[in-house]
């Protein structure tokens, strides 16, 4: 009698049996259960060797800003951009004296271009007995110059060089009307022949007369303003923050009648100097 070698099933677990189908979802589970463990296993070890970084303290944030405030280039003052607007339309002023001078040694003063053909815009005192004008552009260059016009009433004179450089310009005119007291003001001259100074100040007054202690004319409407004024300013432009000329130093005032400045300077408004001057309206 042949022997049986087919496999038996269990008698004590018949096909469908609720112990059969638990083991077959053990086995069917198990490849599961193992990626599981082995993604488990790969969040652990990559959070071991890359770890969070530290929560940021009170300190770091406060180097922090102190860092990027550190790195900020600041902009250049309102005076410094003025500055370089006017400059290349300076002038410097060199007069000898004539015969009704009062100063026949010779005198300084300041004058700025206005215009392409190179009309100078200066203090009718500036070259009022000169027997002869030099001019030094900012470039360095010389030329002598000689007077166009002249309007005493407002202190002022135009001037037109032998020759006129190459790269100079006119300068840009400004609204005196827009100027209130305490407006930023620059005045840009050569105040005891030293080319190309700046002084800085506010507007202090509007509307004020000033009597030429020479020819004893009154000048009125004139610009008061606090920044320092000097010898050889006379005739220079007065800039407003823009850097555009909105006035023409004709004085300052010293009631103890030495040349040197306390306080108050004084400027014609460039609508008036050029007007007065037998100029174009600007």
């Amino acid at each position: 009698m042949t022997a049986d070698l087919e496999p038996q099933s269990r008698p004590d677990l018949p096909p469908g049996s609720p112990s059969r189908s638990a083991a077959a979802r053990v086995r069917r589970a198990i490849p599961f259960l193992v990626g599981a463990g082995a993604m488990l296993l790969a969040v652990v070890v990559w959070n071991a060797l890359n770890p969070p970084p530290a929560p940021l303290t009170g300190r770091d944030v406060r180097n922090e800003i102190a860092s990027a405030l550190a790195s900020q280039t600041p902009a250049p003052p309102l005076s410094e951009a003025a500055y370089d607007a006017v400059r290349p339309s300076l002038v410097l002023i060199e007069t000898n004296g004539g015969p009704t001078s009062s100063d026949p040694g010779g005198g300084l003063g300041t004058g700025v271009i206005v215009s392409d053909a190179g009309d100078i815009l200066t203090a009718n005192h500036v070259v009022r007995d000169a027997a002869s004008i030099k001019l030094t552009f900012a470039d360095g260059s010389v030329t002598g110059a000689t007077v166009t016009s002249q309007q005493p009433d407002q202190d002022i004179a135009v001037l037109h060089p032998d020759q006129l450089p190459q790269g100079v310009g006119p300068a840009t005119l400004g609204n005196p009307g827009a100027m209130k007291v305490g407006s930023d003001a620059f005045i840009v001259g050569n105040p005891f022949g030293l080319y190309g100074s700046m002084s800085a100040g506010v507007v202090s007054g509007l509307d004020r007369s000033y009597t030429d202690p020479e020819t004893h004319q009154v000048i009125k409407g004139l610009i008061q303003v606090d920044a320092a004024v000097n010898p050889g300013n006379s005739g220079g432009p007065l800039l407003d923050r823009a850097g555009n000329v909105v006035g023409i130093v004709t004085a300052l005032i010293n009631p103890t009648k030495e040349d040197v400045f306390i306080g108050i300077g004084l400027a014609v408004p460039i609508d008036a100097a050029g007007g007065g001057a037998g100029l174009p309206p600007y």
